[in-house]
Parts: structure tokens; sequence; C-alpha cells
């Protein structure tokens, strides 16, 4: 079975095992599957913020503990794909990683400068630049809709970073930041956009994954940032992050994308907002504020005008 696809960026033709997994029922509810992914993903900040390390230790960490977690099964299932990857395939991925990499450097850092709820939602804001990414790529048309919800959603970003400077100069620094990590994970989507179609799941994020940890280690090793020591309990929490917004979160939404389309999963990805908001205010008594709750409010809702429109078309 071949999907037919549009544009010269990327060629669709079927990876190794891909045609036999798509003839197969999936082992559990894709949607049912993508909930636990929302919920694993709002974790992130939850554990990012109470890591005691640098932000480019905290990712490197992460994405570390990540491939270690997906090695095996990598290297042994997807063996032969690994080895019959082509030059080009292995470029594309790799680049995924950095882009992967800066994202959560971006991301993370804003974390020291802005609050969970500010953060967490402007960097929901991906999939405006992934379906606009879609357009200049695969040369597919907006809707008026869809430019309309792009708009709203620009406008919300617009009033919660206001509200954030009011606040101060650092949490606007740190909407920025957070913004950026939007812009650089889009990119790591519409890459793995064109790589998922003839790559199966393992061998494609144990690459990616690999070359986001590679990245971050060279970092690490500029900035003059140490490896270690680190206190117990921080450790357990690069282990989680691991673990649960990461193979729970990103791989899981990988591995739905199968199944589902992709947009399912773009405005599924909303909900993270929500649940790290509300595990913010359990956890860290971190009210956000109403004019806040207002631009989340209206991003949240551009964005969603915005992927509906353009699914539709």
């Amino acid at each position: 079975m071949s999907i037919p696809q549009k544009g010269p960026a990327f060629s669709f033709e079927e990876g190794p095992g891909l045609s036999a997994a798509c003839r197969e029922r999936p082992f559990i509810n894709p949607y049912l599957a993508i909930v636990v992914g929302v919920v694993g993903a709002a974790f992130s900040s939850i554990f990012t913020r109470l890591a005691m390390a640098p932000p480019l230790v905290i990712a490197f960490y992460r994405l570390g503990f990540a491939v270690l977690m997906i090695a095996p099964v990598a290297l042994t299932r997807g063996r032969e794909e690994l080895r019959s990857m082509s030059r080009r395939d292995i470029i594309l991925a790799c680049l995924s990683g950095v882009l992967l990499a800066l994202h959560f450097t971006a991301w993370i850092t804003s974390l020291e400068y802005t609050s969970i709820a500010s953060s967490t939602v402007l960097v929901a804001m991906q999939p405006l630049f992934v379906v606009s990414g879609g357009y200049l790529i695969f040369k597919e048309k907006i809707a008026r809709t869809g430019i309309g919800g792009a708009a709203l959603a620009l406008a919300g970003s617009t009033i919660l970073g206001v509200g954030d400077f009011q606040i101060g100069g650092r949490a606007f620094w740190g909407d920025i930041l957070a913004f950026a990590g939007a812009i650089f994970v889009a990119g790591y989507v519409l890459i793995g956009r064109g790589l998922r179609h003839r790559l199966s799941l393992f061998p494609y994020i144990f690459v990616v994954y690999g070359a986001s940890t590679v990245t971050l280690f060279l970092g690490v090793l500029l900035t003059g940032l140490s490896f270690f020591p680190y206190p117990p309990s921080t450790w357990l929490w690069f282990f989680l992050l691991a673990l649960v917004p990461t193979i729970f979160g990103h791989t899981i939404f990988n591995w739905a994308l199968r199944y589902v389309k992709a947009a399912v999963v773009s405005v599924s990805t909303l909900g993270e907002p929500v649940g790290a908001t509300i595990l913010a205010y359990i956890i860290f008594n971190q009210v956000p504020s109403p004019l806040q709750l207002a631009g989340g409010l209206i991003i949240i809702t551009g964005l969603s005008v915005f992927i509906q429109a353009a699914t539709r078309k």
C-alpha cells in the first residue's frame, strides 16, 4: 500500500515492516493512547521545575535516558531497518533530532523566567507552525477560517506576553524562549511527517532521540556545565522526564500517527497546557492571573479553529 502525497520535500514510500503494521489492528485504541500521551506530556513542565539542574543538563538526561529505554527494542526488532536507512533519511532524522534538542533547551530555559502556564501554552502553539509549514512545503492551502484562527491565536499570545511583561521583564524573556521552542518543535514535526511514512516507530525515534542527545551533550560541554553531581531526587526527575512525558508522551504521539490523522494528534496536544496548569496549581499553588487565563483561552480557541479548518481543507 502506498500513500500518495504532494510536494518535492519527501518521498513517501513505505519502510520495512510498514505495510504489515498498517494491516494489523492496533493493540489499543489510538484515541485512548493519545489521551494517555496528553496526560504524560502535561507532567513535563512539573518534573522539569522540580529537577535541580541547568536546562541543558535536564534536556540531555531526559533524551539520554529515553534513548537507553528504547535501545533494546530499536536494536533488536528494528536492526534491519536501521541498517537499510538511506543517507538522506539519516540526515533528515538527525536534523529532526537537533531541532528537538533546541526545542527542549529553549522551552526548559523558559521555565526559569516565566510561569508554567505561560510557557506550556506558548509551546503548544506548535500546530500553528506545523500547518503553516505544511502549506509552504506541501502546497496545502489554508481556508479563510483557518487564517482567522491563526490571527486569534497570535492575538492570544500577545495578551499572554503583555500580562507577563507587566509582572517583569524576566517573564517576558521566558515567553520569547517558549515561543522559539514552538518553532523548533514544529520543524521537528514537519520532518517527522515525511519520514514516518516510510520508517517504523522505534528505528525513527532511536535516530532522532540519539541525535538530540548528542547535540545536547555538545551543548553541555561547550557551555562548561557539569554532568554531575546532582541530588538523588534530581536523578529521579531525570528518569521520570524520560519515562513519562517522553516515552508516554512524545513516543505515544508518534505511534498514534500510524492510525489517526496528524491533525488529531496536533489538536490533542492542546490539552497539555490545561493539564500542566492544573498540576502547577495543585503542586506549586501557582495560580494564573485573569489576563493569563484569558490569553491562554484565546490561544487554544484560535488554534482549534485553525487546525479544524486546515483539516477540512
